[in-house]
């Protein structure tokens, strides 16, 4: 398998345009094995072995978010997201990517004509799957706004034996999936593409982005459905608090707002079919909510230990502070009605973080607008977290379920509330449940507030939990 992969590479080498530097100072990877067995032992000589820390060591490594990236229904820049989400603008509307007339369902918050802008080359942009193509392009806009070169040629002085790439996904590559199916159904299999193994499998995104910029450090993906997002940027700084690297990239990306995508969720009966009306169809806590509404998109953060990005003199955006993720252990799809699992996820978090809970003042909620998820995690939430100082908001009312990317965008969210001292409206809360608080809500218009620390959940399909946490960073 390792074989016919590298063959498949080598024989269109230029097809990808991915170059893959083993050591900084190195020539480029070339197609000769007898050349490339030669450039593995160099860059293995070259290794410096770090010695695991010790656990008062790895106490002390604090972990700060140094860039973030998106690529969302409402923008591809960090700055303009949150600023749409503010103004309580909706990146939901019919679906014009394909015919979906047929669908009970016909609206998205969908990408449309995306462009990666130079971030990928334009064979790379044209062959990609969209999950690839989303995850690549929001990694090298966090990386550039962590002040870090997007290109491995320019990386001396980085590390890059010390630096890595996390980012999850829960479909992979799906149309690139869905296309070969077709090939199959049409008896061609000679026609298959031969990158249809590479580009749907769900590593592809953290390995091609960890080529393109040579990042040798930890490298895989984590799939829990829709909290992935969440577990790759917990598990991100965990290789960092051990000791293992100084800088990942975290994230998530999913571009599942295809037939194939759209077809099963309708038959999981998921979804809201509110087509008269799609920007009024997420509406979380809300009376009349009738499913969720399938996003898409990718987030990526720039983890990095603090004393490693003082020294470089990066931009500090947030402190990460802990997290935690469960397992509900109860059905497939459905979330536990006593929210045992949330709650449990919940004070596994402050406890990890060694955060007090009456120091948590925001959550960004998990929130996708279906009748048993909402409620289940609202009261988790007021259980653990009961303080009347507390706001919470729902990120999906304006831009839908990114999936595995959902996780990953609104941590992002999170920390651009903390930044600007501004909470985004939750759109469409117009009926809330029996129940809500909306003093603790925040409705239709934004708010200001002072965050102290941020709590960001997301959960998904097979019971998986996650929170993460973010505060201010102090010296």
């Amino acid at each position: 398998m390792w074989l016919a992969c590298e063959q498949l590479g080598s024989r269109d080498a230029g097809h990808t345009g991915v170059q893959l530097h083993l050591a900084s100072r190195g020539p480029h990877r070339t197609n000769s094995c007898s050349r490339r067995q030669r450039r593995r032992v160099e860059s293995t000589a070259s290794l410096q072995i770090h010695p695991p820390l010790s656990g008062d060591a790895m106490g002390k490594r604090r972990i700060v978010v140094t860039g973030m990236g998106v690529v969302t229904s409402l923008g591809h820049d960090v700055k303009e997201l949150y600023n749409q989400l503010l103004e309580g603008t909706s990146g939901i509307r019919p679906i014009e990517g394909f015919d979906a007339s047929q669908f009970p369902t016909r609206f998205a918050g969908e990408i449309l004509g995306f462009q990666s802008n130079g971030y990928l080359s334009k064979k790379m942009e044209r062959r990609l799957d969209n999950c690839i193509k989303f995850a690549m392009t929001s990694g090298k806009k966090a990386l550039e706004s962590a002040g870090l070169p997007i290109t491995s040629d320019d990386m001396e002085g980085l590390n890059k034996l010390r630096c890595g790439v996390l980012i999850g996904t829960a479909f992979g590559g799906l149309m690139t999936y869905q296309e070969a199916c077709e090939v199959v159904a049409k008896d061609k299999p000679r026609k298959m593409n031969p990158f249809c193994i590479p580009f749907a499998i769900t590593n592809m995104s953290s390995a091609l982005l960890a080529m393109d910029i040579g990042f040798m450090g930890p490298n895989y993906s984590i799939s829990t459905a829709c909290a992935t997002g969440n577990y790759c940027i917990f598990s991100a700084a965990e290789h960092i608090r051990r000791g293992e690297a100084d800088v990942m990239l975290a994230g998530g990306s999913d571009a599942a707002v295809i037939p194939t995508g759209l077809a099963g969720f309708v038959a999981c009966k998921a979804l809201s079919q509110r087509n008269d009306a799609p920007h009024a169809a997420s509406r979380p806590w809300d009376q009349g909510r009738d499913g969720f509404v399938m996003g898409e998109g990718a987030g990526t953060i720039v983890l990095e230990e603090l004393e490693h990005a003082q020294a470089r003199g990066a931009p500090i955006l947030a402190e990460y502070v802990g997290g935690s993720f469960t397992c509900d252990a109860h059905h497939m799809t459905e979330p536990s009605p006593d929210g045992a699992g949330v709650k449990l996820c919940l004070e596994r978090a402050l406890a990890h973080s060694g955060i007090d809970r009456d120091e948590v003042n925001y959550v960004n909620a998990h929130a996708t607008s279906t009748k048993a998820g909402d409620m289940a995690e609202y009261r988790a939430i007021r259980e653990i977290l009961p303080g009347n100082h507390l706001r919470m908001n729902a990120t999906k009312s304006m831009i839908g379920h990114l999936l595995g990317a959902a996780g990953a965008v609104e941590a992002i969210a999170a920390i651009e509330a903390i930044r600007t001292g501004e909470l985004h409206p939750t759109i469409n809360l117009e009926n809330p449940d029996e129940g809500v608080d909306m003093g603790i809500i925040v409705g239709g218009t934004k708010q200001p507030h002072d965050v102290n620390v941020a709590l960001s959940n997301s959960f998904g399909f097979g019971g998986h939990n996650s929170c993460v946490m973010f505060r201010g960073f102090k010296e």
